[in-house]
């Protein structure tokens, strides 16, 4: 048995959530140590096309500020995949003289349709939409980040068991001890630390099996590609074999059974209507639609992120963007407890400001089953739907919700600003304030280079930088203070003074 070693955060499971938290909490100087189950982090299910994720512009956001964007984004995924399989197909939705920007149960909106200004809320935009990429490509770029920023991640060490102590977590993963001061549940949906540690996860059973799955046709197979809702479930295909389907039999054959040949050509004959011969299977996975989540995302020293706290359907691939947007609101401020800068009260932010969002995707992803149900009224409001997201707020909202610009906490502040992911002001040095979010600290940005507050801002050290920004649109706005995740949570008016910017400053950055 090996000696035990102790850390400030231990981290269960090095998927791209438990990753990007490790990072984030050593740009707070937070010594972590991450335990993953898997002995090796490959997967043909991470690659293209099962991989395939888009990510959102919250994420893009996120992952530009820590300078980690343009390594994600090369190579073009699809254009790679498209030369690894000889093939020039491109995917169905790609096939259109119209540019589509998302989906809700596979009903497509367009660019074209929609008010631009109003997805970015009438302000610069930080980023230029969602990206494309692959777990593949994030998880390596995520490791590979970790590992330069002095992270350890043990291989083949999943948590099996753990105590908790008034001042630590004892960790058991195999032979291997660790102990933490803090414990964070990166674990997935069947997540061991939230099991051992009591989280209540309420939720909504499912409605169906989903596929995911490569196969060989035997010859003209008779499948149009495209997405198609059937009298029995609905399934989408792309040539040459690549298959997603959902079978409404209450997730009856999800992890029973192993998954055969024969079994998904029975499958895919009956949604489909078409008397298909498979001949091979290459890879197949299946999904569900069950939606829980933990009703609170704290625990004493344990806390959970990602699909840990939050399980849904994979339905128009939200959960990876919730999952990060909840490594970016709890890093800092883990960092911050830590640094003994501020209370463990503001780790109950957390769970304050993340629940109501992963609340609200498990309903988006519950009104997409409800649109793919196998029956007349479902087809029915599909119709609906299809016409409203055709009309120019329709398709704006659906672009707001998927591509997550709608995204604000409450903090009690009426700015419009406050809340929201900070644009990209461009400051008086030339530079933009995303270049200075990098390291992990807050910022106050004051406008029309302005410095009353610089010497207020001193006080807080290393933990706020002052900017000097030029002047904006708005009259009104004198000052903001960013959080490190690059969050705006307060805006000065011309009448702010140091009072006020030093009670706001407090609030999430502990005494100066």
């Amino acid at each position: 048995m090996q000696d035990p070693s102790s850390c400030d955060v231990v981290i269960a499971g090095a998927g791209p959530v438990g990753l990007f938290l490790a990072c984030e909490l050593r740009l707070g100087g937070a010594s972590v140590v991450v335990l993953e189950q898997a002995d090796d982090p490959a997967s043909p299910l991470k690659g293209l096309p099962f991989g395939m994720r888009g990510l959102s512009v919250p994420t893009v956001e996120a992952l530009s500020r820590r300078g980690l964007l343009d390594a994600i984004a090369e190579p073009p995924p699809v254009q790679q995949h498209r030369e690894q399989r000889g093939s020039s197909t491109d995917a169905h939705w790609m096939q259109q003289a119209r540019r589509p920007g998302g989906h809700f149960a596979g009903i497509q909106f367009f660019h074209d349709r929609i008010d631009a200004s109003r997805v970015a809320n009438g302000l610069p935009a930080s980023a230029a939409g969602p990206l494309p990429t692959t777990m593949a490509r994030l998880e390596s770029v995520l490791a590979a980040r970790a590992r330069d920023l002095g992270v350890e991640i043990m291989q083949g060490q999943g948590v099996d068991d753990f105590t908790e102590g008034p001042d630590g977590v004892d960790v058991r993963a195999g032979s291997t001890r660790v102990r933490g001061r803090w414990l964070v549940g990166c674990d997935g949906g069947r997540s061991t630390v939230r099991k051992v540690a009591g989280f209540e996860f309420v939720g909504t059973e499912p409605e169906f099996t989903g596929y995911s799955v490569d196969v060989e046709p035997a010859g003209p197979d008779g499948l149009v590609p495209g997405r198609h809702y059937t009298p029995s479930g609905m399934y989408t295909y792309q040539r040459p074999g690549t298959i997603a389907m959902v079978d409404f039999d209450a997730g009856g054959f999800h992890r029973t059974q192993a998954i055969t040949l024969d079994h998904v050509q029975s499958v895919l004959r009956r949604v489909s209507g078409v008397d298909v011969t498979l001949t091979a299977l290459r890879t197949a996975t299946t999904w569900t639609d069950r939606a829980f989540q933990a009703t609170t995302y704290r625990k004493g020293r344990v806390l959970l992120a990602g699909d840990a706290c939050h399980l849904h359907s994979p339905l128009g691939g939200q959960g990876l963007n919730l999952g990060l947007g909840d490594a970016m609101n709890l890093g800092w401020k883990l960092a911050t407890v830590l640094r003994h800068e501020t209370s463990e009260a503001l780790l109950d932010t957390y769970s304050a400001e993340r629940h109501p969002i992963g609340a609200q995707i498990l309903d988006w992803s519950r009104a997409q089953v409800a649109i793919m149900r196998p029956s007349r009224s479902s087809r029915a409001l599909e119709a609906i739907l299809r016409d409203l997201i055709e009309t120019r707020d329709g398709a704006t909202y659906f672009a707001q919700r998927v591509w997550g610009t709608s995204l604000r906490y409450a903090m009690g502040e009426d700015h419009s600003l406050v809340g929201r992911s900070v644009p990209d002001f461009a400051l008086r040095d030339g530079t933009t304030v995303n270049r200075h979010l990098g390291d992990g600290r807050g910022l106050l940005v004051e406008f029309d280079g302005g410095t009353s507050l610089e010497a207020a801002t001193s006080r807080w050290g290393w933990r706020i930088a002052h900017l000097a920004g030029k002047t904006t649109d708005d009259p009104r706005l004198k000052a903001v203070l960013v959080r490190p995740d690059g969050v705006v949570s307060w805006a000065g008016g011309p009448a702010a003074d140091e009072a006020e910017f030093a009670q706001a400053a407090t609030r999430w950055f502990g005494q100066p």
